[in-house]
């Protein structure tokens, strides 16, 4: 289940009606959902540590009235360095949250300048201690490389200096330049310039080695983890299982569709005020979607893709994409037992190798 608390930027006026509205969403939420077995919740966008404890705790009631949750073993909610006081923290955890995913994204002042965020490493440093303190044990930092002007010695340091805070879990993400967005109008304008294919390769494969050396095991292309200390919650969106969602913007699947609600919060609060529910987006996936999505998915985590799951009608076109493909790709992965999975350099090259297996659209 994934609770989007979205983010509009002079919009605390709003704050009462939004919770009123999410609340809504979930009340309006179909009856024949309420027998699924929910064993993870996360609650994500925006800056839900922002939240007063009695709004997340209405929501929580919301959800326990409406659906099973004692088979939950799992709530994260993510918190951004240096706004997540202590009281509140521990209020969080009272209330069942059992994980804390922190914004950390780097420890250079010059790269948190260019990312529009205003904390430092003393900030970092707090918001672990107290978590710690608020009776936490599973806590990840999000880190961001491929970021312009960001060194390789940079880099280094920001991981080892975060590994040296003592989280359990630790995601890397690569920025990538989206079209709309600021970073993609200074690259168009050749105000900045990203780092190379070469340089960002460098980048991963670093964190790859130090995360190895600090005891971390890489589970997927983007995290590592304590044992134990694995990300459930993300798991249920790389084996294509169905997931809840809730919230401006949230993207949710039933097991046969894939939705999106709509990202204006005016729109969202509106159709939930006339009792609709907020999809602006509905999809149905056809076979030839869910087999691609079992590659795309399947190749990011270290088991890798269980050929039994790929529909009937297109296994054979996978397993001669996957001998079509061994001269080129296949010293980046493992075929075997009804698997394939990537090497630890084949996750480097992931999203070519997920390409060239993919069946083609008719």
């Amino acid at each position: 289940m994934y609770c989007d608390f979205y983010s509009v930027a002079d919009k605390e006026d709003a704050i009462p009606t939004f919770f009123k509205a999410l609340i809504k969403e979930i009340e309006l939420c179909k009856s024949d959902t309420n027998n699924w077995i929910i064993d993870t919740i996360f609650i994500g966008g925006g800056t839900p540590s922002l939240t007063q404890p009695d709004q997340l705790e209405k929501v929580i009631q919301t959800l326990k009235n409406k659906f099973d949750l004692s088979n939950v073993t799992e709530f994260t909610l993510e918190a951004n360095p240096g706004e997540a006081p202590a009281a509140r923290l521990k209020a969080f955890h009272d209330l069942g949250v059992n994980r804390i995913s922190i914004g950390v994204q780097s420890l250079e002042p010059d790269l948190l300048q260019f990312l529009t965020r205003n904390h430092g490493p003393d900030e970092v440093i707090q918001t672990i201690e107290i978590a710690r303190m608020a009776g936490f044990e599973n806590i990840n930092c999000d880190l961001i490389f491929n970021i312009p002007g960001q060194s390789f010695e940079i880099w280094q340091r920001d991981l080892k200096s975060v590994l040296e805070m003592g989280p359990d879990h630790i995601s890397c993400y690569s920025l990538t330049v989206e079209k709309g967005t600021q970073l993609y109008q200074y690259v168009n304008r050749k105000e900045v310039s990203m780092p190379s294919e070469d340089q960002s390769a460098e980048f991963y494969q670093c964190a790859q080695s130090t995360m190895k050396e600090s005891g971390f095991e890489q589970y997927e292309i983007c995290n590592w983890g304590k044992p134990e200390k694995y990300c459930q919650h993300n798991f249920h969106y790389w084996e294509i299982d169905p997931y809840l969602a809730f919230g401006p913007s949230a993207h949710g699947y039933d097991g046969v569709h894939r939705f999106a609600n709509v990202r204006n919060l005016d729109n969202y609060i509106k159709m939930l005020g006339e009792g609709k529910l907020p999809r602006q987006d509905i999809y149905e996936l056809s076979d030839i979607d869910r087999t691609n999505e079992m590659i795309g998915f399947g190749l990011r985590i270290k088991n890798g893709i269980n050929l039994n799951q790929i529909p009937k009608s297109y296994i054979n076109m996978v397993n001669k994409a996957i001998e079509r493909n061994q001269s080129k790709w296949g010293d980046y992965y493992i075929l075997g037992e009804n698997r394939l999975k990537l090497t630890p350099q084949g996750f480097v090259f992931a999203d070519a190798i997920a390409v060239d297996l993919m069946i083609p659209a008719p």
